[in-house]
């Protein structure tokens, strides 16, 4: 098997909404081809990859830096010697040559972008679903589950959307088969977002949950005052109270909040991780971590944060992956996640699921065709294929 060509691109999820921090109006996303000489049912297999919403697209970087070193690696280098397919381990390796430890953001994302298409590419070569591949190539002891736990995030900011569209949007959330969902926090006064707190609240049935997403808006006394207006609410959870590197606003924040805290979507490293487990103050049997694979560096560097998370006593039953794409959905089934993300409405074609395997009671099943499944969703499969 070898790699004949890469292309990649740009596509607009351009929205109206915004969270605490930023707007959508703008934003962008990568999208990647890897394709190869491998040939099933009459056509060449592709690998497609993208990255999670909220980082712009990484084109410069992809083209200067990481592709030319895959072009350039020796095809053998790139397989795996036992199958001869690609390996995705194998292909991070050679991206990351010449690069120095540190320095991650934009960086993390161009690689995440390429290594989701890399596993999309393994897994069809292999003739698996990813989630498959995955429990295999990483050697895990525990079934890959068959069905995953997911929440609606939604409850965005928008300047067309009262209480009332709240509330619609709630509703077509429980009518898809979702029990939990979570709405954004810190765009607003602290009255104003406790008022669409309790809007939704009086909307869930029994024993659905809501969690509330802050985007990392606040220093240490305004998070500590949302946390104690909070406490007042049985939440799910309270999601980046506070920038995601300032650890010791984590730590103090957790002393004080009895309630679940989470945080971890915009850390891009296990460096980064195990500087959040030693000094962030979090408590491995309450808190969620929410690292995104396609945010930082793929696969090899999210196996790599369980591990030292691990070290710490972290499950990973408390991980919920940010993103609400399908690689984090075969990710959660394979590794034993407790859940993951899902944007059932926001950011289409690039958030949700394939088509036949719709959320039953808040659980959603793992498709069984080859790859991550792109080609069950028809509108990013026609995306992608148009655009590269």
């Amino acid at each position: 098997m070898r790699i004949t060509k890469i292309t990649y691109g740009e596509a607009p999820i351009a929205s109206q909404i915004s969270n605490a921090v930023i707007d959508f109006s703008r934003m962008t996303v990568s999208i990647v081809a890897v394709h190869s000489d491998l040939v099933v049912d009459g056509e060449p297999v592709v690998g497609y990859g993208f990255h999670s919403n909220g980082r712009y697209a990484q084109s410069g970087l992809l083209s200067t830096r990481i592709l030319p070193r895959v072009e350039d690696a020796s095809p053998e280098r790139l397989l795996d010697p036992s199958t001869g397919i690609v390996d995705p381990v194998r292909v991070q390796q050679a991206v990351m040559e010449n690069e120095k430890p540190g320095g991650h953001g934009d960086r993390a994302v161009a690689v995440g972008t390429l290594d989701m298409a890399m596993w999309d590419l393994a897994a069809k070569a292999a003739g698996e679903p990813l989630y498959r591949l995955l429990h295999e190539r990483f050697g895990l002891r525990e079934q890959p589950a068959s069905s995953v736990w997911v929440y609606a995030a939604g409850g965005y900011y928008h300047p067309d959307k009262p209480l009332q569209a709240l509330r619609d949007e709630i509703r077509g959330y429980l009518d898809l088969g979702y029990r939990d969902v979570k709405i954004k926090i810190g765009g607003a006064p602290l009255e104003e977002d406790l008022r669409r707190i309790e809007t939704v609240l009086h909307l869930l049935p029994s024993g659905c949950r809501l969690a509330v997403d802050a985007n990392g808006r606040f220093g240490v006394e305004e998070a500590l005052r949302y946390g104690r207006a909070l406490a007042a609410y049985d939440l799910l959870w309270y999601e980046e109270p506070c920038d995601p590197l300032d650890y010791r606003t984590h730590a103090v924040l957790a002393d004080e909040y009895a309630g679940a805290l989470a945080t971890g979507e915009n850390l891009f490293s296990a460096a980064d991780v195990r500087n959040l487990r030693r000094h962030g103050g979090l408590r491995p049997h309450r808190d969620v971590l929410q690292m995104d694979p396609s945010l930082s560096y793929g696969v090899p560097e999210y196996a790599a944060m369980l591990r030292e998370l691990a070290s710490g006593g972290w499950s990973p039953g408390r991980l919920c992956p940010h993103g609400g794409n399908q690689i984090n959905l075969a990710l959660a089934a394979a590794f034993g996640l407790g859940g993951c993300e899902s944007y059932p409405k926001v950011f289409e074609p690039f958030g949700g699921f394939a088509e036949s395997t719709p959320v039953t009671d808040g659980y959603v099943g793992l498709p069984e065709e080859p790859g991550i499944g792109i080609e069950l969703k028809p509108a990013l499969r026609d995306l992608l294929r148009e655009r590269l």
